[in-house]
């Protein structure tokens, strides 16, 4: 797959460097991890808080011990090399990305975007569905070529050396992406920081963007508010205040990686016990979890998503994208609207969701879900509930 370019409408038709990739950690690596987890020098708690004040002690000692004891790394990574995995020199960065052919004749492509603290192992269970639903209960008819890439500065996507990579660069790496590996024109779908690249992507490149599907609002998008705009509704206001109630008790991780991400670095990039609490009190927080994170996700799980951070390195580069992403915030002006077709899938333990008349202040939403049960992670936690639902948005635009 060197050399791959020429890919029509839309997009440069210089070629772009690809080459095949295996997930593979070096010795070195986990021995290291191995000798800093046997080394953790643990803080005290308040007895009997659980989660109060944080990441539960117990919970963390127990994550720990298994990492050190009963975590299995290869296997995992033969789990992952299941799939196939490419590196493309995108603009001059290294960019990771899994690329698996769908089922059939036409399958459509589709472009999945992860976000934090997440990768591209989010998307496992869903991939399949997707690429291959007559196999699955599906319509055969419903595959798509799906191409998951790791964002710049995220596990094998080299850490950025540079500023300036916000998600609207972010966008435009995937449409030359998407060039390159021969897609004039595909879909889109994230949640997190993909529900913000999929928004640009449709805002920078409507011509060819088929439609985005999104389970999750980009927090900073902002609707132009002035001039004769719709008074806000009940549930508009409500949204709004429910969001600030949850950036006050809940944002503080997001105030620090947007402010002083390297500051935060030394420590999760020091001690992987540290990485481990920073990242698993999100899942606990954000999935439908009922209390008890294992009730949605495993120990394996969690565990291969922070080994991939820790090995890379790459949590400062991580959270910077919090940092950078401030200077190109997701607003809108007057009159100004997407033309892109848009689905919503709400999660119901998603961060605070806004109405639809929110959303449709500028988006062109033709879909509208609302979910029975799943969290902010939502190819992990509900994969056929999602992949259901991508299937059924992109099936009246194929051949488009």
């Amino acid at each position: 797959m060197e050399g791959i370019g020429q890919a029509g409408a839309g997009g440069s038709a210089d070629p772009m460097r690809v080459t095949p990739f295996q997930v593979s950690l070096s010795d070195e690596t986990l021995a290291d991890l191995a000798r800093r987890l046997d080394h953790t020098r643990w803080p005290d708690s308040v007895p009997s808080t659980g989660w109060t004040y944080g990441a539960d002690l117990d919970f963390l000692r127990r994550l720990v011990s298994y990492w050190k004891t009963g975590f299995d790394w290869r296997r995992q990574e033969r789990v992952l090399n299941r799939f196939h995995h490419f590196k493309a020199d995108a603009e001059g960065l290294d960019l990771h990305f899994v690329h698996e052919r769908g089922a059939g004749e036409t399958p459509l492509p589709l472009i999945l975007t992860h976000g934090w603290p997440g990768s591209f192992v989010e998307f496992q269970k869903v991939l399949p569905l997707l690429t291959d639903p007559g196999a699955h209960g599906g319509d055969p008819a419903d595959a798509f070529d799906v191409v998951v890439p790791s964002m710049p500065g995220y596990g094998f996507s080299a850490g950025l050396s540079v500023p300036g990579i916000t998600n609207q660069k972010i966008a435009d790496l995937w449409a030359r992406l998407m060039t390159g590996l021969g897609y004039a024109r595909f879909g889109a779908q994230g949640g997190d920081w993909g529900a913000g690249v999929a928004t640009w992507l449709a805002r920078r490149h409507p011509d060819r963007v088929l439609g985005i599907h999104l389970n999750y609002i980009p927090g900073s998008y902002r609707p132009h508010l002035d001039d004769g705009a719709r008074p806000l509704s009940s549930a508009e206001r409500r949204f709004l205040a429910d969001q600030d109630a949850w950036v006050a008790t809940e944002g503080a991780y997001g105030q620090v990686q947007a402010t002083t991400p390297q500051t935060l670095a030394y420590g999760l990039n020091d001690s992987p016990a540290g990485l481990a609490a920073w990242i698993a009190e999100k899942f606990y927080r954000w999935g439908d979890c009922g209390g008890d994170i294992e009730s949605r996700f495993t120990l394996d799980e969690l565990l291969t998503n922070i080994t991939i951070y820790w090995a890379t390195e790459t949590i400062h580069s991580s959270c910077r994208l919090y940092y950078e992403s401030r200077s190109t915030p997701l607003s809108f002006g007057p009159g100004e609207r997407l033309t892109v077709p848009c689905a919503v899938a709400r999660f119901p333990k998603e961060m605070p969701s806004p109405p639809r008349e929110w959303v449709e202040r500028c988006y062109r939403v033709t879909r509208w879900t609302e979910m029975p049960r799943g969290g902010h992670f939502a190819a992990m936690e509900e994969p056929a509930l999602l992949a259901e639902d991508i299937r059924a948005f992109f099936r009246p635009l194929r051949g488009r």
